[in-house]
């Protein structure tokens, strides 16, 4: 019976753990973010706008460097690693112009940005038609990718289940803390990696579907992505009128 209980016990801290970590990743990526109830969506809008502001200027302070770089004179020119730090400033708040309150979200996001910038393509509406023209192989990286992404919220999880025995049990307290950096690190990782492999996987397959739609042949970009999208938009229906 102890045994049993045991048992009991850790499959319920376990399925806690994964719903803690369903949260968790909600957050992480704050799809949803502008739907968010009070007093949540008044703070994920603060620190959008706030996240914004600083990438603004991290973005001007890079591009006055870049165009000091284009000087004739070699010694008005800025140095490699001004450069380098100017770049990576701007790379720490959002790869690119922030649109959700964390990082992980842009970066996933910053991907549906690129591929709208550069071939006019809705990830959203464009991602079921291709994954079924992906191989196997293609699948399952994309696959292992986005279980990294969910460990990584469950272990957030964990460390959310560990923080309220600190009140009987004080190393509770430094293990939720460690566990939550180590989350948000790995949170961190596994969304660039996902969102890479999601823009890569549209930027090399796009013509393949193309093919499929039967779409003449044409090099990547915005008349193919925007035949594409075109192809695969359903036209909202005619509602009857009614007499």
């Amino acid at each position: 019976m102890l045994l049993a209980a045991i048992l009991a016990g850790a499959a319920a801290a376990g399925l806690a753990a994964q719903s803690l970590g369903s949260v968790v990743e909600r957050v992480a990526l704050a799809a949803g973010w502008g739907v968010w109830p009070w007093p949540f969506g008044e703070l994920a809008e603060y620190r959008v706008a706030r996240r914004q502001h600083r990438w603004d200027e991290a973005r001007a302070e890079y591009e006055a460097l870049m165009l000091r770089e284009r000087a004739p004179r070699p010694a008005d020119r800025p140095k490699i690693r001004e450069r380098h730090r100017a770049a990576r400033k701007c790379d720490r708040i959002s790869v690119e112009r922030p649109e959700r309150p964390t990082w992980s979200g842009d970066r996933i996001h910053a991907a549906t940005v690129r591929l709208d910038r550069d071939a006019h393509v809705n990830l959203l509406i464009l991602w079921p038609h291709l994954w079924i023209l992906l191989s196997e192989e293609i699948r399952g990286e994309i696959g292992r990718g986005r279980a990294a992404l969910t460990r990584a919220a469950v272990l957030g999880g964990w460390a959310l289940l560990y923080l309220p025995l600190a009140w009987w049990w004080w190393p509770a307290a430094p293990l939720s803390a460690t566990l939550l950096i180590i989350s948000a690190r790995r949170l961190r990782t596994a969304s660039d990696t996902y969102a890479a492999l999601l823009e890569a996987s549209v930027r090399l397959h796009l013509t393949d579907l193309a093919d499929k739609l039967r779409i003449e042949e044409q090099p990547m970009g915005p008349l193919l992505g925007g035949e594409v999208m075109r192809r695969l938009n359903s036209p909202a229906p005619v509602s009857e009128p009614v007499w």
